[in-house]
């Protein structure tokens, strides 16, 4: 018998906060042609997928290694993210939730069920069952820490961790311009789904949800598709909803010493919290685009805006999409091709001390508004190796100064520090309760 013939039913059930694991298999009613996972640190370096449709990706990417997978991996079609906010104050109950997460993460990931059949027909089932016959779909969970599970507002130690709290973990300033909803915004844990089929990400998140009952309450939680930047050179750069290439620049996978240098956080980074090496630090943005206003204005202006033509995502200053931009180049007038306000000169690292920053953002469309317009936008996601330096210095620049200013607004906000993977046997963020 096939793997993909194995039943997704055929397996051990678990109990408490452990899952044992039974056969290795998953039903395969979506499952494309190869199933081999990528590399074993979770970095996703062994996948070669350029989208949901590549017969050659991988039908998963493991739970367990080094990092945690969804960061450097291929970026997948589709994203489901949710913020919790724990309602326990026992620690106790705290890691008991982290460890079933990671128990449950382990064989959601794999395509199998969370914690197999009830051990009673009149017992609710262990798992919610809509992705029943569906693959993994390259679904990766990648799972960070708030500030306020640190410390609450008031600046109390909530589960006696306030001692390890990594320095840079502090809530994001209020930039110029800024409009948040504080229900949408912070949280005290992540969890991001990603997966090449929605209903994937939608069921691990539901069933996390669960799990995290009487713990942990979901405080608000965003849907998005189509990526809109590349984590692999294996993948062509995505559009975002105003119609241009995003995300030329990003940082890729294949590259192991530029994410060292921009995304990993080092072993002597902060001494407090040495249980964030190797781990990350995750921004998140929900920025509206206002679509209606964009889609009246001209191409010449949207291109100056941003800083690329359109159909080719080269820079204005000339050559292809991955022609670095020349912002000393002139044309008439003695004015630059790449004008002052453009988006492009805002972010480039060379107009931002060498910085770079690894996007892993999506769009999103929920509904219209009270007054008929689309409520659409990008969720921005970046990891980064130190948002002191990374982020806040840009996002306060850009947010006075980049043109396409006009055409966006933030409306929600979070910075969360992401731990490293764990290794079998361990849960999510061990070494911090160590």
């Amino acid at each position: 018998m096939s793997e993909r013939e194995v039943s997704r039913r055929g397996l051990i059930g678990f109990a408490g906060a452990t899952v044992a694991v039974g056969a290795a298999g998953f039903a395969g009613g979506r499952a494309s042609a190869a199933e081999a996972s990528d590399g074993a640190d979770g970095s996703g370096n062994g996948a070669t997928a350029t989208g949901p449709t590549q017969q050659n990706a991988p039908a998963s990417h493991p739970f367990y290694g080094t990092h945690q997978s969804g960061i450097v991996t291929p970026a997948q079609d589709r994203l489901h993210f949710a913020a919790f906010d724990v309602t326990s104050t026992s620690r106790d109950d705290l890691v008991a939730l982290l460890t079933a997460w990671t128990a449950a993460a382990a064989e959601l990931t794999a395509g199998r069920p969370v914690g197999g059949d009830p051990t009673s027909y009149d017992s609710p089932p262990n798992d919610t069952g809509e992705a029943e016959g569906l693959s993994a779909a390259r679904l990766t969970l990648t799972f960070g820490f708030g500030p306020s599970l640190f410390r609450d507002a008031a600046g109390k130690d909530r589960f006696g961790l306030a001692a390890r709290q990594p320095v840079l973990l502090k809530r994001l300033p209020h930039f110029p311009a800024d409009a948040l909803d504080p229900q949408r915004s912070d949280g005290d844990l992540c969890v991001q789904a990603c997966a090449d089929d929605p209903q994937v990400a939608v069921h691990a998140i539901r069933n996390l949800s669960r799990i995290a009952m009487g713990t942990a309450a979901l405080r608000w939680s965003q849907l998005g598709f189509g990526r809109t930047s590349s984590t692999s050179t294996t993948q062509q750069t995505p559009r975002n909803l105003f119609g241009f290439k995003d995300g030329t620049a990003n940082l890729k996978a294949e590259d192991p010493a530029m994410l060292d240098q921009h995304v990993w956080v080092g072993a002597g980074d902060d001494p407090k919290a040495d249980w964030l090496a190797g781990g990350s630090y995750l921004v998140a943005r929900r920025i509206a685009m206002h679509i209606e206003t964009w889609d009246r204005a001209s191409l010449r202006e949207q291109e100056n805006l941003v800083g690329r033509d359109r159909p080719a995502g080269a820079p204005l200053s000339g050559g292809t999409e991955f022609s670095e931009p020349n912002f000393a180049t002139k044309g008439r007038e003695d004015k630059p091709l790449m004008a002052m306000n453009s988006h492009v000169r805002m972010a480039h690292p060379t107009q931002n001390g060498g910085v770079r920053m690894l996007r892993r953002g999506y769009n999103y469309t929920d509904g219209n508004d009270a007054l008929g317009r689309l409520d659409a936008g990008l969720f921005f996601l970046a990891y980064v190796r130190d948002p002191a330096k990374q982020y806040i210095p840009m996002q306060t620049k850009m947010s006075r100064q980049d043109g396409l200013m006009e055409y966006l607004q933030h409306r929600a906000s979070a910075l969360f520090a992401i731990p490293p993977g764990a290794a079998q046997g361990e849960h999510i963020g061990q070494a911090l309760f160590s």
